[in-house]
């Protein structure tokens, strides 16, 4: 049970977090006020240590600064960084094909095409929240089409190149469904349910949640699989056996956010049913924390950093725990939001400087002091502030 003065608590440690320690780090740190856009590759202590710049890190920019500016309070400053990162994206980082690079340099020459199309889709939901914080229609536009050009590469036949021959062993990702189903969300949320690519946000992401129940999530196995043959089938080898717990369990809180909107209880069976079995996949006995990978069958994984503990999926799992406690008032919702809560403010969070550090050893010792890179920037720390902090909201008001 989470108790009223725990929620108040809780409400103080996510505002105080968010915008006194992570908000701040970035604006006085990231904000490339030479030639636009966010840097990333930051020291512990904000010192910039390498220039160059994550295009998926650029749209995921502008989501959180629009995203407060629309929610929290409309700074100029936090409008003016989103613009900026915007700006970056459309003078510097388009290719051919509607594609998005990368990577690039600081100042925009490309470095990197990646045959995924993520920085497309986070391009598109900061361009939506953008278009809200500025009314400008020409914003919306152009979220409809990045997300045009993330459905038509992920899930047209043909156009994305596969990541294995589909001759010798046809599969197919989670990565893509769930993606999916968070940007629509997100235009859902800031333009309304339009149509993109013959069909409103809400068919997308129906149809996405569809796929990940019938093909990828196996409740006799007690795993949401990361990948499968193209009906679903199981493939016995690393790649196929490999589960991340934290992006399973950020899939499980998409699905969750969905059952809310649609006051759906089916949809509140299926993701708290994903978050419940990748828990205790992911939750290490041991010294706490999340896994980065385990395998379905318990076998050894290949990849050398499967028993590190990262920041994300430990900010994706305080997401999806606060939320299944908020739809179902299951008290193991409470105590595992309580556990992750207190293992990852402990390992990661930087009382000195400010933001969270990004990597640690399984016993939770921090392996790399880096604030931030290609990967790590001001989205999935902020995202579980202001989300966490919008529930627990939401949650003193209730009582």
């Amino acid at each position: 049970m989470l108790s009223a003065a725990r929620l108040a608590q809780l409400r103080a440690v996510y505002r105080a977090d968010l915008l006194e320690s992570c908000i701040p780090f970035w604006l006085r740190h990231g904000v490339d006020h030479l030639h636009g856009g966010m840097l990333t590759g930051l020291a512990e202590d904000g010192t910039l240590i390498d220039s160059d710049k994550a295009v998926w890190l650029q749209g995921r920019s502008v989501w959180t600064f629009a995203t407060l500016y629309n929610t929290v309070e409309a700074k100029p400053e936090w409008l003016a960084t989103a613009e900026s990162c915007l700006q970056f994206i459309e003078r510097c980082c388009h290719g051919e094909n509607d594609k998005l690079y990368f990577s690039v340099t600081r100042e925009g020459r490309p470095l990197r095409m990646r045959r995924y199309v993520f920085s497309e889709c986070f391009a598109a939901i900061g361009s939506a929240a953008l278009s809200r914080a500025t009314r400008n229609p020409a914003l919306a536009a152009k979220a409809i089409g990045y997300f045009a050009t993330y459905l038509r590469h992920s899930f047209t036949p043909g156009v994305m190149p596969p990541k294995t021959d589909p001759a010798v062993r046809p599969q197919k990702g989670l990565a893509s469904q769930m993606i999916a189903i968070a940007t629509a969300q997100e235009l859902r949320a800031n333009l309304g349910d339009v149509t993109v690519d013959g069909r409103p946000c809400s068919e997308w992401i129906e149809r996405s949640i569809a796929e990940i129940e019938r093909d990828f999530f196996k409740p006799q196995l007690g795993a949401l699989m990361e990948t499968v043959g193209p009906d679903g089938e199981v493939i016995d080898h690393f790649d196929g056996r490999l589960l991340n717990p934290g992006h399973a369990i950020e899939c499980a809180w998409f699905i969750l956010h969905e059952a809310k909107h649609r006051a759906d209880p089916r949809l509140v069976r299926l993701g708290c049913g994903i978050l419940d079995c990748m828990w205790e996949r992911g939750w290490d006995r041991e010294h706490g924390g999340l896994f980065y990978f385990t395998d379905v069958r318990g076998l050894p994984v290949q990849e050398y950093w499967a028993q590190m503990k990262f920041w994300w999926p430990h900010n994706e799992a305080e997401i999806a725990t606060l939320l299944a406690w908020q739809m179902t008032r299951d008290p193991k919702y409470a105590r595992w939001h309580g556990e992750v809560h207190e293992w990852s403010h402990r390992v990661f969070a930087d009382p000195r400087h400010g933001e969270w550090f990004g990597y640690a050893h399984r016993d939770g010792q921090i392996s790399t002091r880096l604030k931030g890179n290609l990967w790590k920037g001001p989205f999935h720390l902020p995202r579980m502030q202001w989300y966490c902090g919008r529930l627990v909201e939401e949650l003193i008001a209730s009582q």
